[in-house]
Order: C-alpha cells, then sequence, then structure tokens
C-alpha cells in the first residue's frame, strides 16, 4: 500500500527509517570525527512526525539563534537534509579545526562561514551516501547553503518547500556528543512523501 502522507506509516516503515537514519547517522559522524581528529559520537535517532510548531518546540525554541547547513536533495529521492548548530557546537568545531576560541554567530567572517559549510557539506554527503549505497538510489545533492537565524526561520524553508503536500514534517533526528561532551545539534533528514515510498519499494516493502 503505498504511503499517501507520513501519517500512513507503519511499525514496520518507521523501524525502516530509523535503521536508515542510524546509518546515516554514524556515517556522519565518522566523517566529523576524522576531521576533528577527536572521538565522535550520535545519539540513536529518532523518527517523528509532527506539525510545524510541534517540530519547533522539538527541536528547541524558535527564538534560538543556531546555524544550519542546508542541502537540496534530487533524483529518487527528493527534500531536503539539514545540519543544525547552536552557537556552542559551532564553537567547538570552529576551535577544533581553525583554533579560534573565541565565537558569536553575530561577527561570523568568511574563513569561519566557510568551515562551517565545508564540515556540513562533507558530513550531509556521508550521510547520504550511506543511504545510496544501503537503499540502491540515486540522489543528487544541490550546493549547500549557510544560514544563521532563528530555529523558526531556518525550519520554515522546510515547511515552504514541503508543505505543499502536508502540514505536518517528518524528522529523522540525532544528537552529537564530541569528546564525551554533549552538544545540541541536528542533522536532520527530511525526505518527501513520494520519496518514501522510493525507499520501501527499494527495501521489498509494498
Amino acid at each position: 500500500m503505498a504511503i499517501q502522507k507520513y501519517e500512513d506509516m507503519g511499525n514496520l516503515e518507521l523501524d525502516i527509517i530509523r535503521e536508515i537514519g542510524s546509518i546515516g547517522n554514524g556515517n556522519a559522524a565518522t566523517a566529523l570525527s576524522a576531521i576533528l581528529n577527536t572521538g565522535v559520537r550520535m545519539a540513536l535517532p529518532e523518527v517523528v512526525i509532527m506539525e510545524f510548531n510541534e517540530a519547533l518546540n522539538y527541536l528547541g525554541s524558535p527564538e534560538d539563534v543556531v546555524a544550519a547547513i542546508l542541502v537540496e536533495m534530487s533524483g529518487e529521492i527528493e527534500g531536503i537534509m539539514l545540519f543544525i548548530l547552536t552557537q556552542e557546537f559551532a564553537a567547538e568545531i570552529i576551535g577544533k579545526t581553525i583554533g579560534t576560541v573565541e565565537f558569536d554567530f553575530l561577527e561570523m567572517d568568511g574563513i569561519k562561514n566557510s568551515v562551517l559549510t565545508e564540515i556540513g557539506n562533507i558530513m550531509i554527503s556521508s550521510y547520504i551516501n550511506a543511504l545510496s549505497s544501503l537503499t540502491n538510489v540515486n540522489v543528487q545533492l544541490a550546493v549547500p547553503q549557510l544560514a544563521v537565524s532563528m530555529l523558526g526561520g531556518i525550519l520554515s524553508i522546510p515547511m515552504a518547500t514541503m508543505g505543499i503536500n502536508s502540514d505536518r514534517i517528518m524528522m529523522i533526528t540525532g544528537k552529537f556528543e564530541v569528546d564525551g561532551k554533549e552538544f545540541n545539534g541536528d542533522m536532520l533528514l527530511l525526505p518527501d512523501v513520494a520519496s518514501l515510498n522510493v525507499l520501501m519499494k527499494k527495501l521489498g516493502v509494498d
């Protein structure tokens, strides 16, 4: 039975998506670990289907200022991938890569922008490469975009892009741990409904 909306997904479909997220998160964490030359872990992913306001409250406060690297997916899988970082998490990454101690989102220069964008791009690419290998799907990734804004503004982008077909959003989330310290950051896989059917078919679920 084809999935017409996110709410149609049963336990089997949710478990499959959760497993895809787990493998993708593992590859993204490995990529970040190699870049920072330190231990990086990600918590087991959560698969949540929520209305926009619920999703905002799930991830934090709408007024929280965050950085986000956004990449649009096309091909057999369409949708958006988002790597969202708090200022604390971004400072940890910047500090371990270019040695900057003081860090403020409002004073980011071109070098810091480039570092965050490139690291986000590498992690997202690692995630999608794992998904592609697992499911044998062809996915193209657009040029990554970096934005620093309130969380509400960041999440309005996928809602505007994908909200034509649903008033809900499906997120596969995962928190980070670097050198044993937890950070509030999320790697979000946001596929559209049609892409869920492609994934299920590739994995033999009718």
